[in-house]
């Protein structure tokens, strides 16, 4: 009597660990897929806040003051619109935050229902384009914008103008800090577009 009692014991407990086993299993893929979306959606939240810092900082940018060639003080005045390259970095930066923006809405709501973040393959290749596009774009209006910048800073070899970032260094230094948040949010996409490529991977079929 006591070998069967203890023997019933033991395959009572054998079967309740493997219950539990199942039960604590299939949670598990679910946990690291949520842990996944989290990490998107906090991409998405960095990239717009990024791009939001670097329009908020070149659209303040400018500054009124005096500069000296060859001896003459002239009065100068430094706005952000006033360069090409500067509107183009404000216009894409702006762009990269609605998308940033939109995408981060769909995707927690789809997050608090316990849905999937990306629902489709079509879906995933439509998020993965646009974020490569978007990343090209705010590397070249950096990069533009970085052009500008450094002329303003250097000046022009073998002519009289002066380093204008001297007099206008608050100028200066708000488009600086605002390129510098531009390709910050060009690196967040680029993580994002790279997240995109391996949940395309390990959805291929």
């Amino acid at each position: 009597m006591v070998s069967e009692e203890r023997i019933r014991g033991e395959e009572s407990k054998v079967a309740a660990l493997e219950s539990s086993g199942r039960m604590s299993g299939a949670p598990v893929g679910a946990r690291q897929r949520r842990r996944k979306e989290a990490v998107e959606l906090c991409l998405r939240l960095m990239c717009m806040a990024s791009s939001i810092v670097a329009v908020s900082l070149m659209v303040t940018a400018k500054q009124a003051t005096n500069v000296s060639i060859y001896g003459f003080s002239f009065p100068i005045n430094s706005k952000w619109s006033f360069s090409q390259s500067y509107e183009y970095l404000v216009g894409v930066s702006a762009a990269v935050a609605a998308h940033s923006l939109l995408q981060l809405l769909i995707g927690t709501s789809r997050f608090v229902r316990n849905s999937s973040v990306i629902p489709s393959r079509n879906y995933a290749w439509l998020i993965f384009a646009g974020d490569q596009a978007f990343a090209y774009a705010l590397m070249s209006a950096g990069s533009a914008a970085s052009g500008v910048t450094n002329l303003n800073r250097t000046g022009i070899r073998h002519t009289a103008l002066p380093n204008f970032c001297k007099p206008l260094h608050k100028f200066c230094d708000h488009v600086a800090i605002s390129i510098a948040f531009t390709f910050t949010s060009c690196f967040l996409l680029a993580i994002s577009a790279v997240q995109d490529v391996i949940w395309l991977s390990q959805h291929s079929s």
